[in-house]
């Protein structure tokens, strides 16, 4: 059951007020975090000058969750709840289904307080191919979400599993943040072992290490999305929304926070060897997503580059899409990998 702590009407309505304007200041801000990137420029790909392959026979194609991709990539789970976000994922879920990406879908919570706004995450008739992800704040099992809740955004959406988003440092620099983050794993464990369907864990901008993965994944986590540093900081995105001087002038101590989404990939798969492992946060090109998946990765996550595209048309986007997978063929063929199993158990990554 969910426990409100205002009027329905007055948190519907912030919610919506919250979604646009993060959409409003990803697009115009400068949101990108300062710290050391997203670790991929410390590594290499060895190039093979004789690969011994046809780059016309290489087979991107993978599954994930039951559902087959024409490429290991992905679109990460960005928003909802207005008519522009309404907008913004049919085009990119239209992109999706004919280039044969996964797709995630923003925070649901707005779409089981507000119904109204239901449609802005109903894209499965666009997509009806594709593996889909709803997704909800891990949060907000603190706050009276339950079960029921998560059956709802899964049905909403049609969705193949569902993601619990980990936003703390968000949630602590936006103005009436939900920061009750005490006890979740245990919740998320109950959670886990009542549902009928994968659920899977996602930071959103900070990495996730480890230990912390290990700890998710033997509460009975199906799959890890890093979301590391390199890419949009949720604390500058609040920065630009927050009125309170004090918030404002503490972000500015955070804009190198966060573990390089390298990193989150190489501890992740040390830990957990057998993990679906789903590399985000900066991802900026095939060549990136091919050093992801040769770091243990099985897909490569992209989010806020598409949102631009997204905006103009669903051909824009596909251009994107086009040229992501184009680079990451490009790089496979240079280092002789014939498919992605080859790529993810290549020895031509090196450590500069």
């Amino acid at each position: 059951m969910i426990i409100a702590s205002t009027s329905e009407s007055e948190a519907s309505s912030d919610i919506e007020r919250r979604k646009k304007e993060h959409i409003d200041i990803c697009l115009n801000e400068d949101v990108k975090g300062r710290g050391e990137g997203t670790g991929f420029d410390r590594y290499r790909l060895r190039h093979l000058a004789l690969p011994e392959i046809d780059f016309r026979t290489i087979d991107t194609s993978v599954r994930f969750l039951g559902r087959q991709l024409k490429a290991p990539l992905m679109i990460s789970s960005m928003t909802g709840g207005t008519d522009e976000a309404n907008r913004i994922n049919i085009r990119l879920a239209e992109a999706a289904e004919r280039r044969g990406w996964a797709m995630g879908l923003g925070s649901l919570r707005a779409a089981i307080e507000q119904p109204q706004s239901t449609g802005s995450f109903q894209v499965r008739k666009y997509a009806p191919n594709i593996p889909l992800l709803a997704n909800l704040g891990a949060v907000q099992l603190n706050y009276g979400y339950g079960i029921e809740e998560c059956r709802r955004a899964m049905e909403l959406t049609e969705a193949d599993g569902l993601v619990l988003h980990l936003n703390g440092l968000q949630e602590v620099f936006q103005s009436g943040g939900d920061v009750n983050f005490g006890g979740l794993l245990r919740k998320i464990e109950k959670l886990c072992r009542a549902s009928s369907f994968p659920i899977g864990a996602k930071e959103v901008g900070f990495g996730i290490d480890g230990e912390t993965a290990k700890r998710l994944a033997e509460a009975g986590i199906a799959f890890i999305d890093v979301a590391g540093a390199g890419g949009t900081s949720w604390i500058e995105v609040e920065k630009h929304r927050s009125d309170d001087v004090i918030r404002k002038a503490a972000a500015n101590a955070f804009l190198d926070w966060g573990m390089p989404t390298a990193e989150c990939i190489r501890e992740v798969k040390a830990e957990l060897p057998n993990s679906v492992l789903i590399a985000s946060g900066g991802m900026a090109s095939g060549v990136d997503a091919a050093k992801a998946l040769a770091l243990g990765a099985n897909l490569a996550s992209f989010g806020r580059a598409l949102l631009a595209p997204a905006l103009q048309s669903t051909q824009q986007v596909e251009v994107l899409f086009e040229r992501v997978e184009f680079e990451l063929r490009a790089a496979m063929f240079g280092i002789g990998a014939v498919n992605v199993e080859r790529l993810m158990s290549t020895n031509r990554l090196q450590r500069l």
